[in-house]
């Protein structure tokens, strides 16, 4: 599994940050970013968590 996340479309809330911290980290501009090239085991579910939850849906969950 990968994800992304539309940097240009990202507000900085930080939901991603809170639900998978192993995924996805803020950046020094206070968008998200993500960490790894996939998805580490055990995490899956956490980032699909993310993706539903990010109030302007610019994450992609890549399965």
């Amino acid at each position: 599994m990968k994800a992304r996340i539309d940097e240009s479309a990202c507000t900085g809330c930080g939901v991603c940050g809170d639900t998978a911290p192993d995924v996805f980290e803020m950046g020094d501009d206070m968008i998200a970013k993500v960490k790894v090239e996939a998805v580490p085991a055990g995490s899956e579910e956490a980032v699909r968590e993310a993706a539903s939850n990010c109030p302007v849906t610019c994450i992609e969950v890549e399965e």
